[in-house]
């Protein structure tokens, strides 16, 4: 698994982090890395599949079940990120 360094961070904001994590009841290093998941995968994010299912089901165009169908087909898989080496 790939690891981040992250240099000068000011003491308020790792003091805070810190406080967070406590909270949590979890590191710190926990803590930052459910803050970077948070921020790169958020819940509430819309996602191209079922935004393409929404407009074609308010177009007509597709049924209920059809659109069950399709995301049984759907590939979770995770992509791959671009490489420029």
């Amino acid at each position: 698994m790939p690891s981040i360094t992250i240099r000068n961070v000011p003491d308020e904001v790792h003091r805070a982090i810190r406080v967070r994590a406590a909270r949590h009841g979890r590191s710190t290093e926990a803590e930052i890395r459910d803050i970077l998941e948070q921020a790169a995968k958020p819940e509430g994010r819309l996602k191209l599949g079922s935004l393409l299912t929404s407009i074609a089901r308010e177009a007509g165009g597709l049924t209920d079940a059809e659109a069950g169908h399709f995301d049984q087909l759907r590939d979770r898989t995770l992509a791959e990120p671009l490489r420029f080496e």
